[in-house]
């Protein structure tokens, strides 16, 4: 593969003719209409890789790996909120908890709590800055998860959100299951708990059911319902987390709940990276200058490695061939201008781009581009014929980058063998012919 971001060459990089940088972005035809309760420029991320992160199959954070790893990387990265795991969950959550606290970070530190009174009173005391409430609201969840109806509900999230209040803290109350919940129960909750000065209310789509539309349409709705900030938790199992995020944040949602690599309970939540690479096209001033992008490949790679699992190969941003170009019409545009094929810059996030040229797909151009990062010089008809030699070794069996260097290599040896027996010939060089 040919790597095209290096100003000299170097390393088997090349500095392409052209960048896509912010002016190309700038004019980018895909922008949202503005819209007066849209939040796509102005959003807040609750990063919760220790919370919803910890409920991954895997996932096994010790206090070390918290405190001096994970915790401190996601604050210096820019995130607003890091959320982390219950303090009723177990003495050892309780410690980590209190410990995280301490670290005088730049993030809000805040804990998930069941709407229980035992629950909120436990986590007030450990030093965080702000209380996730939250229960379910749906009929499944409130007939086989706690039993309880929307008065008692109401009623106890009331308590528990003034409770909070008294002690200066901020507080979210979410329902569970939104998407399943009935639609005039749960405004009427949200509501009832607005008017109590709740900070945020939450919508969680803790199934993974919701279609954008309905996302989009729920949110509006709520919006004109509550005057507090409004915060989206999306799971992944139908695989609309991210759609389902972008769609909150125009139809007016403030927060977005996230994970790195999208770890979570099943399939996990709306990714970190995932998302931030939808925003930073909508809005590339806004996020640029809020999180240290060039952070995100490091902070994956230590989530991967804690929970034991590879990065996905189509991961956004990071995946080992997110800007990897392979086909020859891709290739030669890439090389020209690498806005033809990218709409995310590589260099945004402290990547590179790859041209592949080591397969039966290539073409001339990419191969060209190679032959000059091996230090070689050949004309176009010698560049199109050794790239003839490479797509008809690439027809027989999958070939590597030394492969297809090895056929450069020797047709360009060849063709100074040649030379040097014209010149001990005497052979004089051919005459080009010239165009009248």
């Amino acid at each position: 593969m040919c790597g095209t971001d290096s100003a000299n060459g170097a390393n088997g990089h090349v500095q392409p003719a052209a960048t896509n940088g912010n002016a190309n972005f700038r004019s980018n035809p895909y922008q949202p209409v503005g819209d007066f309760l849209s939040n796509v420029d102005k959003f807040k991320i609750i990063e919760s890789t220790l919370r919803e992160g910890e409920q991954f199959a895997n996932a096994y954070f010790d206090t070390e790996t918290k405190i001096k790893i994970l915790a401190p990387a996601l604050d210096a990265f820019g995130v607003d909120y890091i959320e982390l795991t219950s303090p009723a969950a177990s003495e050892q959550s309780r410690k980590d908890c209190e410990a995280i606290c301490k670290l005088g970070l730049k993030a809000k530190i805040l804990t998930h709590v069941r709407c229980d009174m035992r629950d909120a009173m436990l986590a007030v005391d450990t030093g965080v800055d702000g209380l996730d409430v939250v229960i379910g609201t749906s009929s499944f969840l409130r007939e086989h998860s706690h039993g309880k109806d929307m008065a008692y509900i109401e009623k106890t999230a009331i308590e528990v959100i003034e409770y909070i209040k008294s002690k200066g803290l901020e507080v979210r109350f979410s329902s569970e299951d939104s998407f399943r919940s009935d639609l005039v129960d749960l405004l009427s909750l949200y509501r009832a708990v607005d008017k109590v000065g709740v900070n945020r209310v939450g919508i969680a789509d803790t199934v993974g059911c919701a279609s954008p539309r309905q996302v989009y349409d729920l949110v509006r709705t709520l919006r004109g319902v509550v005057s507090c900030d409004i915060e989206t938790h999306f799971h992944n199992d139908t695989g609309c987390s991210i759609a389902n995020a972008f769609c909150a944040l125009e139809a007016g949602a403030t927060h977005i709940d996230t994970s790195v690599l999208g770890i979570g309970e099943r399939n996990g939540i709306t990714p970190l990276g995932g998302l931030l690479a939808r925003m930073v096209v909508t809005a590339p001033d806004y996020v640029k200058s809020k999180y240290k992008l060039h952070m995100l490949k490091e902070i994956e790679d230590m989530v991967a490695e804690a929970v034991q699992v590879n990065t996905p190969f189509n991961n956004p941003i990071t995946g080992f061939c997110a800007f990897t170009h392979k086909a020859g019409i891709h290739a030669k545009a890439i090389l020209n201008n690498p806005s033809t094929y990218e709409i995310l810059n590589p260099a945004d996030f402290g990547l590179t781009r790859y041209v592949h040229f080591a397969s039966r797909l290539t073409g001339w151009n990419a191969v060209k581009t190679r032959v000059g990062q091996l230090g070689l010089t050949m004309t176009d008809d010698q560049v199109k014929e050794v790239t003839a030699k490479i797509k008809t070794l690439a027809d027989v069996r999958p070939i590597a980058i030394d492969d297809a260097d090895s056929i450069i290599r020797s047709f360009h040896l060849g063709l100074a063998e040649n030379t040097d027996v014209a010149q001990t010939n005497g052979d004089a060089a051919p005459v080009p012919a010239v165009v009248a």
